[in-house]
């Protein structure tokens, strides 16, 4: 029996992955707004109603303003925004995260996609929290690289047409959006400073 999944936000950088992944799967049969109509509510709840699970590919804000409607609908929703990741009613989707981890994501109604700089970060620093060698309250700096995929459309354009540099620091004010997610699923109780940046990869 094929499961069907929604999309939601397909168009967007993530979206269009996710599909790209899914569409071959031939256990899977993907559920579409029509493109004129991707925007408008009742189309997006009636895709939700239809689907088994809906993969949330939208910024926070519009996460935040779909998830009450859909909650409601039973559908089983995936958010790869931050908007729920430290939120205790989501599974956090870090399967390796801790024992039974794994399994409440497979039995959760909702799970939070974890973010690529806190999932490296929490890799590293939540087993060596959780067995002693370091304290949740050390002074920790994570520095992170990644590729400039992962920033949307606008950054790929930039990067694309040579106007963005080869490598930038962000987010230097320490409020990017990662931290928190870092701190809950670390076992973190310090701020750690943690220094993004991008290179043309």
């Amino acid at each position: 029996m094929a499961h069907k999944v929604f999309i939601d936000g397909e168009a967007g950088t993530t979206g269009l992955q996710i599909r790209d992944r899914l569409t071959p799967s031939a256990d899977i049969t993907l559920v579409s707004v029509d493109p004129a109509r991707r925007k408008d509510p009742e189309a997006r709840l009636a895709a939700y109603r239809e689907a088994d699970v809906a993969i949330l590919c939208l910024p926070d804000e519009a996460v935040h303003q779909i998830v009450p409607d859909a909650a409601r609908l039973g559908t089983r929703l995936i958010d790869a925004s931050t908007a729920h990741r430290v939120n205790p009613d989501w599974a956090f989707g870090f399967a390796e995260l801790a024992e039974g981890q794994s399994a409440k994501i497979a039995g959760a109604q909702n799970v939070s996609n974890p973010g690529c700089y806190s999932t490296g970060a929490i890799a590293m620093v939540r087993p060596l929290v959780d067995a002693g060698l370091i304290a949740g309250d050390a002074a920790l700096s994570f520095n992170a690289i990644s590729g400039y995929t992962g920033g949307g459309k606008a950054m790929i354009a930039e990067m694309e047409a040579g106007t963005a540099g080869n490598h930038f620091v962000y987010a230097t004010g320490q409020g990017h959006k990662h931290i928190p997610e870092i701190m809950v699923h670390g076992h973190l109780s310090r701020r750690p400073v943690f220094v993004p940046s991008v290179g043309r990869y």
